[in-house]
């Protein structure tokens, strides 16, 4: 079922052509990014599955396969799992298949998304219990609908490189965590050896800004990815930053020379 919070974030209209747009000028801009990252993920909906597989080389189904293992190994127990920016659900689909009482309820600020969310769910009603346990709904991972300390678990899969503000959508991770609630977050980061971040965001600008052409005659809705890195922070820094908003850090798996991260923290009871 979709459910839609009130106070969507404005985006920019859909008649202009996001690579018209200055969109350094975005990311700088707490108060413009995500009037650019809502409907960027609005257009490459239908594609992101097909896209992640493509451009990782198939690796990013492992990385989520490592995710999914940290989730059952600190929570294995869990009765609700919030999945923030959950794209086409496919992590909220095997969090509800791997912990067999949970209730997941799962977020994207991208109407398309929750569309091909839940076109993925009729996909796996064969398996009533998977789908009947999960919830879709649109809405900002950086002010959640949701009460205090009502979750077990949080999974956020590259969610939160894309939000205005990293520090508020920590900050509402924790609030809805209950003490002792385990986070997981997979994302890319900013390699903080630079020759290696300048090789990196070489090629994820160069093939990205390739399959946005081919796919959409857009070049920047995939080229964006190199270019939120580029804005973004280290995988320690990140670290840092869970640290200091109320999480021990238990775990950080590292991929691509530190361009990938997966997190794994428990918040302070």
């Amino acid at each position: 079922m979709v459910e839609q919070y009130p106070n969507e974030p404005a985006t920019v209209p859909s008649s202009v052509r996001l690579g018209s747009l200055d969109v350094d000028t975005y990311l700088r801009d707490p108060t413009l990014k995500q009037a650019f990252v809502t409907p960027m993920f609005d257009v490459i909906a239908p594609r992101y599955d097909a896209f992640t597989r493509l451009f990782s080389f198939g690796m990013d189904v492992a990385w989520k396969r490592e995710a999914i293992a940290a989730v059952v190994r600190g929570a294995a127990n869990a009765q609700a799992a919030l999945d923030l920016a959950c794209g086409t659900g496919d992590l909220a689909v095997a969090i509800a298949r791997a912990l067999p009482a949970v209730h997941v309820t799962a977020v994207d600020a991208s109407a398309q998304m929750i569309v091909a969310a839940d076109m993925r769910l009729v996909d796996a009603a064969r398996d009533a219990d998977v789908s009947l346990r999960i919830r879709t709904t649109i809405g900002d991972m950086t002010a959640l609908n949701l009460p205090d300390a009502s979750m077990d678990v949080v999974m956020a899969g590259y969610g939160v490189r894309n939000v205005p503000d990293a520090t508020r959508a920590v900050r509402e991770m924790a609030r809805v965590l209950r003490p002792g609630g385990v986070l997981v977050t997979l994302d890319f980061y900013r390699p903080a050896f630079s020759p290696w971040r300048a090789l990196l965001l070489w090629y994820l600008s160069l093939a990205g800004n390739a399959v946005g052409w081919l796919w959409h005659r857009d070049p920047v809705v995939y080229g964006y990815i190199a270019r939120s890195i580029e804005h973004f922070m280290s995988w320690q820094a990140f670290s840092a930053l869970l640290e200091r908003e109320g999480f021990h850090v238990q775990r950080v798996t590292r991929h691509l020379g530190g361009g990938i991260a997966l997190h794994e923290a428990r918040r302070n009871t």
